[in-house]
């Protein structure tokens, strides 16, 4: 019996040598896929005219990649980085959603509290006389039926002049609902810019005031502010870049501070901060415990509240919930002037995905689910098979690179894969499902692998006199190594 006690003592300690007591990221099949991922993103912002991009990947609570690409400033070639500041825009209604349900444990509001109970001027025309009384969780949701936006022109350029509080709660008296209360989604930056003022009237703070000392300080986020740093501009703050015109360019935008919209759209941060705060919540879902909010209270947050009767859309309380095929992510998106930013946070795998670009009309969405698509997968298999990767055969890694075909367009990324190569196509949404692989014949021969396994044509690799190679044939046609 001693001796199977110490077998099985062994054992213990064994066993997670290559599980849990090894970090995911010793892993070459992971190393691959941060390769892949900084490929695919590197080429959609070359392709994209995107000035630059800044993204991380937390796992289990830890940050477990980086990578920034491009500039923050295009006319002082500023490289972008993982701390350089951007616009979180609607990414800050997650800080307000969070206050709110503070104050909600603390008993000082309910969420079926009317508005007009936290703000007595709260004096919006109630377009539907059935409808039943607008509420906290109807501005959390957006199910309020409220208008969009204050009745203020704050979107338009060249002055992007978002109003002041005095401003928007002039104006409201003169506004009507769209919908009565409940009925549908419509998305409101007048609703949680409300919710704010609802947090001020409730706390008897400033929201900055409260905002700071009750979520960023304890959390640790030294570069998230309730505003825009404005003293920061040409520095660690990026420059902001309009959408690709007509005329194929992106115009530098003026800087803006979003006053009284702030609780909806008005927080800056970086891709590292916006990481840090992703992992506090895999951390308190995972711990159980309370830290700057209740375990139990995020769930319900991230918990389907509102379901539009399309069944397209789908709301927590501040938080949107999104399904990418099978897979459900809860987080937010936001889109001001110049910027786009994505948090996309999957529970049950214990990752998460930030996505930052210093210009409008940029689909960070679906950069932050692509690379969550080549990562996690990844990942999943070092779990599922904990033996190690193997590494790319010397003698084939010169191989790698990036090719063109010209004048077709697009180019084709040759990358180390599950010990061998594999070919990777850009432009495109979603290269992992793209991937081809390639089996090494001999030499610089190799063929490409089909989707159901079988062998396809040849893949040669030239070389010029210097042993330095240069292009591969493919279908009697060359691709031109460029990188």
């Amino acid at each position: 019996m001693k001796k199977l006690n110490c077998y099985l003592l062994i054992l213990v300690l064994i066993i997670p040598l290559r599980g849990l007591g090894q970090s995911v990221t010793d892993d070459i099949r992971v190393k691959d896929a941060f390769n892949l991922a900084e490929k695919w993103i590197e080429s959609q912002r070359a392709y994209e005219q995107i000035p630059g991009l800044a993204l991380t990947f937390v796992y289990k609570q830890d940050v477990i990649w980086h990578y920034a690409v491009g500039y923050s400033d295009l006319d002082k070639r500023t490289l972008t980085s993982t701390k350089t500041i951007h616009s979180i825009c609607s990414i800050s209604k997650l800080f307000t959603s969070i206050a709110l349900l503070q104050l909600r444990d603390q008993g000082l509001i309910l969420l079926d509290d009317p508005v007009s109970k936290h703000l007595s001027w709260f004096n919006i025309q109630q377009a539907f006389p059935e409808s039943p009384p607008i509420t906290i969780r109807a501005l959390l949701t957006h199910s309020s039926g409220l208008p969009r936006e204050s009745d203020y022109p704050y979107w338009n350029a060249p002055q992007f002049d978002f109003p002041t509080r005095e401003k928007v709660t002039e104006q409201l008296g003169d506004q009507k609902t769209l919908y009565p209360a409940d009925r549908y989604y419509q998305y409101s930056n007048l609703g949680l810019a409300l919710a704010g003022e609802i947090v001020t009237e409730v706390s008897g703070q400033d929201y900055a005031s409260y905002i700071n000392k009750n979520i960023i300080e304890p959390l640790g986020l030294t570069d998230t502010r309730p505003e825009m740093p404005e003293d920061l501009q040409g520095t660690r703050l990026a420059t902001s870049y309009s959408a690709i015109t007509r005329e194929g360019i992106r115009n530098k935008l003026p800087f803006f501070q979003a006053n009284a919209i702030t609780p909806a759209a008005g927080f800056s941060s970086t891709a590292d901060d916006l990481a840090l705060f992703a992992a506090w919540q895999l951390r308190l879902l995972d711990t159980g415990e309370t830290e700057v909010l209740k375990a139990n209270t995020l769930r319900e947050m991230q918990r389907v509240h509102w379901l539009d009767p399309d069944w397209k859309t789908a709301r927590g309380l501040g938080f949107g919930v999104y399904r990418d095929n099978d897979i459900t992510f809860v987080g937010h998106q936001g889109s001001c002037p110049g910027y786009r930013s994505a948090l996309m946070i999957q529970p049950k795998t214990e990752m998460a995905v930030i996505c930052m670009a210093n210009a409008s009309g940029v689909p960070v969405g679906k950069y932050a689910q692509g690379v969550y698509r080549i990562i996690s997968r990844a990942i999943e298999e070092t779990i599922d098979s904990p033996e190690a990767g193997k590494t790319t055969d010397p003698s084939i890694s010169q191989y790698t690179g990036t090719y063109t075909f010209n004048p077709w367009g697009g180019e084709a990324a040759v990358v180390p894969w599950k010990g061998g190569l594999a070919i990777a196509y850009f432009p495109s949404d979603d290269p992992p499902m793209e991937l081809t692989q390639l089996k090494h014949i001999e030499g610089n021969k190799f063929r490409r692998v089909r989707k159901d396994g079988d062998i396809g044509e040849e893949i040669t690799f030239i070389l010029d006199d210097e042993g330095e190679v240069v292009s591969l044939k493919q279908h009697s046609n060359f691709w031109k190594k460029i990188k």
